[in-house]
């Protein structure tokens, strides 16, 4: 590995070997023909010749490998939370923390992003030796986190699909999914959730569900059922027979939890069960 690739998106730890109009360049012992630039705005004031500096290394605007004392929000390899500041017909870019903002290519975008909005994004090195940004975390997520299966825990969506489900990143950090049959509303790249985790697989990941024990669940449920009922002045078209496509798009719940439910109502005296819908008692 040259180098320039070994140093690329890292703090490196550089001593001075010359002055020059435009700042000081630093140079490795493992390579002595090997300089970058340090630009006079970042100078340390009393530097001297020899001294060793820790600076952060990328490119600028003309793809010139350069030195900067300023440390961005995210390192290569490395997944952060990053604004986008503008979207161009070529791609986003992200505040990063450097003067020259992030690159997110259209193609590593897992939605159209739009200006303002924060993106969970990793930091990686293109074909053509530049860094740029990827929202494709799934390789940067790491696993094995002390976590209990029935633990809660926060995360951020960053892909959909609808083979699998909504992937997540818990804690921004670590591999999860929540399976279909355990969303119990819709889902969007970008929302940040509650979840309880199902399972903590043998690799590590984690199966996570956006519903309460069973127990819990059902009394959760049983409540949206009846406020349902309240605001629709006690009466509801929707019974056991009812379809499970309706049953999710009118309650956000499977139509099996619908079903425990208002059996558990039923049994409660609180509610009674027509052949055309439910009513309050």
């Amino acid at each position: 590995m040259k180098l320039e690739e070994k140093l690329l998106g890292r703090v490196s730890r550089l001593y001075v070997t010359r002055f020059t109009a435009n700042g000081i360049y630093l140079g490795s012992y493992e390579q002595p023909d090997f300089g970058v630039l340090l630009p006079n705005n970042q100078v340390p004031e009393g530097v001297k010749k020899g001294d060793i500096l820790s600076v952060f290394i990328y490119r600028d605007s003309e793809d010139r490998l350069i030195a900067t004392m300023e440390k961005p929000y995210i390192f290569l390899g490395e997944m952060a939370r990053l604004r986008v500041t503008d979207v161009t017909n070529i791609g986003a870019f992200l505040d990063w923390g450097l003067a020259k903002d992030l690159f997110l290519p259209f193609k590593e975008q897992t939605h159209r992003v739009k200006r303002g909005e924060e993106v969970l994004a990793a930091l990686y090195i293109d074909k053509s030796s530049r860094l740029c940004a990827t929202m494709h975390i799934y390789e940067y997520l790491s696993t094995g986190g002390e976590f209990q299966k029935g633990d809660h825990v926060e995360g951020v969506v960053y892909q959909i699909t609808d083979s699998f489900g909504a992937f997540v990143a818990v804690q921004d950090k670590y591999s999860a999914l929540i399976p279909h049959n355990e969303m119990n509303r819709e889902l969007h790249v970008g929302d940040t959730l509650q979840a309880r985790i199902k399972e903590v697989r043998e690799d590590g990941k984690l199966t996570l569900s956006l519903q309460e024990k069973v127990k819990v669940q059902m009394g959760m449920d049983a409540e949206v059922i009846l406020e349902k009922l309240d605001a629709a002045g006690g009466s509801l078209p929707f019974h056991d027979k009812t379809s499970p496509e309706i049953i999710k798009r009118e309650f956000r719940m499977s139509k099996n939890a619908f079903k425990r439910a208002i059996g558990r109502l039923m049994k409660q005296n609180r509610i009674e069960i027509l052949e055309d819908g439910i009513r309050l008692l």
